[in-house]
């Protein structure tokens, strides 16, 4: 039996899914929206869209024109045509809660059907980045296309009959015409087969939709058609995980990816009444709980890849997995992803937010402590807590291939007392260049904003063949270490070999211990540290640095003799387009020869 087949047998005589199937605590909508409104823990959660609700009620929506669409081919910029149409989904999901919660307020409800009204009439739900030249602008599905279809299709089930028949019917018009149609007649598509988010969030939201829209008998063969290839596509998106359960594109991706792929897998199994599971596999599990791994004390994030700093966690999706795995733990409660946080205002989160969140669920007030190796990805996380606070260290090998990959083998980075002292700049602004082939010209991206050294004038070169080598790694209740070859990660013909090699020793003011050590068949015309910190090191002493912060500081000792140190003040663009100071730290070797080692020691002090 083929696959196709082994899916038509199965979703023969599914019943259709239904509103009440969303709430099962309260047993319908209307009730889960009363209690929640009624709910006093939830009083500061529901006054923040409220008040998004005044504040766009006062505000004239604005229309995606021409000339904003034209932006990212004339001059390659993503942030103009993106604030207006994410914007419309602000308006769609805020007015959508509130008329849930409030189905008695007719100016919400207008305004909803005039957000519903405004995306039915977009010329296309893709983003102008995503359009592909080679394609029908109308055949075209992008990551946004396929959300803003799920999105649609799952408010036509929770408002049922309140949704103006008009609406309704246009709502699976569209979905037809610019997802299910492309995707069964016009693919393969170049995410069905990525090992990365783009995989989860399209397929999985063209399956999330089809499973919420076609309800009749007639529609299931074309049911089992849309779901046997999504069910492929989420194969070649698990396959992006090694069996470490590690994310190679970050946190921030992992919330995005696995996001979609936990709505989708959750929904299938509503539909299917339990008859398929993707939360019974292993790696699933293992990959469940990668969040609560990936932090450094408060916000502080590892964040390898397009990763932004500072993070936070969307609690209906850390419960509902935390429920699932008795090894999720149920996260911070400062942590809590606020509304208005997700600048890109995705409905499925938010309303995951609002009917998987478990009030009585209340982490501790920090992640459990621990020391995490990722075999695969080949990370290392530590974080404790000690009298001065939580501290935090992360160290990376893997390659320089990988998705939204930064040119980073051998980069680290150092946090205490909740601020980060030795920093990644995380994801820069999304323009055509920044995926294009002047990536690494970008600090975020290339190895020149990492702490990693200039090698004879060469920085790292990407591409999957330029790999780390682990050496080893140990973990103990005293001291974590992780050492790596990243000689690879180098074109230089001098160079034989560059292990790097660290020692984290956890005490109550823990230290690093940093040595790289160098073989080469010639001594190198030069050979640089760079060492990325938010903060302006001070001179402390000689062969000292000083990085402070309120109340902590970290010194850097190293041998004056051998090393000279100068800083420089530089600027990247970040993610939303604005101008964000870092400082580079070169430490230069006085005399390269042709075997060497430096060693540094970073030590947390107060002051």
């Amino acid at each position: 039996m083929s696959a196709l087949e082994g899916w038509e047998k199965l979703t023969e005589g599914w019943a259709p899914l239904k509103a009440e199937d969303y709430y099962p605590v309260s047993g319908s909508g209307a009730t889960f929206w009363k209690l929640l409104r009624e709910a006093a823990d939830a009083r500061s959660e529901l006054e923040v869209i409220r008040a998004e609700g005044e504040r766009l009620l006062s505000s004239p929506a604005e229309e995606l024109t021409y000339s904003l669409f034209s932006l990212f081919r004339v001059q390659g910029s993503r942030l103009e045509y993106e604030r207006v149409y994410f914007e419309k989904r602000r308006r769609l999901n805020t007015f959508a809660f509130l008329s849930l919660l409030e189905p008695e307020s007719k100016r919400y409800e207008a305004a909803l059907w005039d957000a519903v009204w405004a995306i039915c009439s977009e010329f296309t739900w893709c983003l102008p980045a995503h359009v592909d030249d080679k394609r029908i602008v109308s055949e075209t599905i992008d990551l946004f296309a396929a959300e803003t279809g799920f999105a649609l299709a799952e408010l036509s089930l929770l408002l049922g009959e309140r949704l103006p028949e008009l609406l309704r019917v246009r709502i699976a018009e569209l979905v037809e015409e610019r997802l299910f149609r492309p995707f069964l007649e016009n693919g393969p598509y170049h995410w069905e087969e990525l090992t990365n988010n783009w995989s989860a969030v399209c397929a999985g939201s063209i399956g999330s939709a089809a499973l919420l829209l076609m309800e009749k008998e007639q529609d299931h063969a074309r049911l089992a058609r849309i779901l046997e290839k999504t069910e492929r596509s989420m194969g070649f998106y698990l396959q992006g995980f090694g069996e470490d359960g590690a994310c190679p594109e970050g946190l921030g991706y992992w919330n995005y990816g696995f996001g979609y792929f936990v709505y989708y897998a959750d929904l299938l199994l509503k539909r299917s009444r339990g008859q398929r599971d993707w939360f019974r596999e292993d790696k699933v599990r293992r990959i469940a709980g990668f969040q609560q791994k990936c932090f450094l004390g408060g916000r502080l994030v590892a964040n390898f890849s397009d990763t932004q700093p500072y993070g936070s966690v969307h609690p209906g999706l850390s419960h509902y997995l935390a429920e699932r795995y008795a090894e999720v733990e149920a996260p911070p409660a400062a942590l809590y992803a606020d509304y208005r946080e997700d600048h890109c205002s995705r409905w499925a989160p938010a309303l995951r937010n609002l009917i998987w969140r478990d009030h009585a669920a209340a982490g501790a007030a920090e992640w459990r402590d621990g020391d995490f190796t990722f075999e695969d990805a080949v990370w290392l996380i530590s974080r404790f807590t000690a009298a001065a606070g939580t501290f935090g260290f992360a160290a990376k090998g893997g390659h320089n291939g990988e998705s939204h990959n930064h040119n980073d083998l051998g980069h680290f980075m150092l946090a205490g007392g909740g601020e980060f002292f030795l920093s990644d700049l995380g994801c820069g602004e999304y323009t055509r260049n920044y995926f294009g082939e002047a990536r690494y010209m970008y600090d975020c991206n290339g190895s020149q904003g990492h702490s990693v050294p200039r090698i004879n004038g060469h920085l790292q070169q990407e591409g999957e063949e330029r790999g780390a080598s682990l050496i080893r790694w140990e973990t103990s209740e005293e001291t974590c270490g992780l050492e790596l070859e990243l000689s690879g990660a180098y074109e230089d013909e001098q160079l034989r070999s560059f292990k790097r090699s660290w020692v984290w020793t956890k005490t109550d003011l823990p230290s690093l211990s940093l040595r790289d050590e160098f073989a080469f068949i010639e001594a190198p015309g030069s050979l640089v540290e760079r060492f990325v910190t938010p903060i302006r090191p001070e001179v402390a002493g000689p062969g000292i640095l000083r990085f402070a912060r309120a109340g902590l500081a970290l010194e850097l000792h190293y041998d004056p003799e051998q090393l000279e140190a100068e800083v420089e003040e530089r600027t990247y663009r970040d993610h939303y387009g604005k101008d964000t100071v870092w400082f580079a730290l070169d430490i230069r070797v006085r005399q390269p020869q042709v075997g060497m080692g430096i060693d540094f020691l970073f030590k947390f002090v107060t002051h």
